[in-house]
């Protein structure tokens, strides 16, 4: 293949700190001087902390990139703070300039590589001979920077409520959950059958708890969208299902026995989803418990306070993107 290089030839390869999260004093992501703690996971940018500032310990450059090459090998990431890093992390600074597209394209190409790798075959010595492109497509480049100004452009924008809303939780009532939706199970789609039909635009909702439950998106569904979703598998991890999907086994349907919005929704599931506490392997989040539930809403009049709760939503940083 033309135009390949290694990834030692366009970055200068490095290991970061080598820490322990459990000797650092782990803190708000918002409290001054926080630090994001990268690891090998992959999820969330690879951070799976923020610590306190250490004045003895140097932190790692941001504009840089962050390779897991033990654990979730090969995850890669782009960092735009500085930050610190546990064990098997190795952090990427470009040898010539590059601009966020270009290191964000870089990223891609290095996971790209993770089929390679598991956790016996670990990558802290292949890592800086993995070839990728030497140069990204300039077509490539100015569609992903075009996408990058407007989506920069999209998350600067001012909430849509210019206001702060306290939540107050002490005043808000229970109510059952039962009585906000009608609770009932969804039609199980195998994948097989779903990749006879091809990709499209439609999600495929599973029991997993990231990605708002998708995996993948299919040119098929089986259910209408605005409602909510909840894995009774295991912990009950709820999402929102704005357009109309298909889904796995172990998918519930909330349908709302309201008017709702997508700003009442991502309220309603960051509720439910502090619920999860209560489940376990041993302890499903079935159906019929689902119907036993009671939440605690914003109220009015003896109501649920929808009003409030799409407001609040509202006046928070990026609601605008939503």
């Amino acid at each position: 293949m033309n135009n390949l290089a290694k990834v030692s030839d366009l970055f200068t390869v490095k290991y970061g700190n080598s820490l322990e999260l459990i000797n650092l004093v782990q803190c708000k992501s918002t409290d001054k001087n926080a630090v994001p703690f990268v690891s090998r996971t992959e999820k969330n940018n690879g951070i799976s902390a923020f610590v306190e500032e250490e004045l003895d310990i140097d932190k790692n450059s941001a504009h840089t990139l962050t390779v897991a090459v033990g654990g979730s090998v090969l995850s890669t990431f782009y960092q735009p703070l500085p930050f610190y890093t546990g064990f098997h992390v190795l952090v990427l600074e470009p040898k010539e300039q590059m601009s966020v597209v270009e290191m964000l394209f870089y990223a891609k190409c290095i996971s790209a590589n993770k089929y390679k790798y598991n956790y016996g075959r670990q990558a802290n010595k292949t890592l800086k001979n993995i070839l990728i492109p030497s140069q990204i497509p300039e077509e490539l480049k100015n569609k992903l920077t075009t996408y990058h100004k407007k989506l920069e452009k999209s998350i600067s924008q001012k909430p849509l409520v210019d206001k702060k809303i306290k939540l107050e939780v002490d005043k808000w009532e229970k109510f059952e959950l039962k009585e906000l939706f009608k609770l009932q199970g969804s039609k199980t789609t195998p994948l097989l059958e779903l990749e006879e039909y091809g990709h499209g635009k439609y999600p495929y909702v599973t029991t997993q708890a990231t990605n708002n439950g998708i995996d993948g998106f299919f040119d098929f569904y089986s259910e209408d969208g605005n409602i909510l979703t909840a894995d009774s598998a295991v912990l009950g991890y709820c999402s929102y299902q704005a357009l109309s999907f298909s889904a796995s086994d172990h998918v519930e349907k909330l349908i709302p026995l309201f008017k709702m919005n997508k700003y009442i929704a991502m309220f309603l599931t960051t509720v439910l989803n502090l619920e999860q506490y209560r489940y376990n392997y041993g302890r499903k989040c079935s159906q019929d418990r689902m119907k036993k539930i009671s939440i605690k809403l914003p109220s009015k009049n003896g109501n649920p306070d929808f009003d409030y709760m799409e407001n609040y939503i509202k006046s928070l940083s990026y609601s605008s993107s939503l």
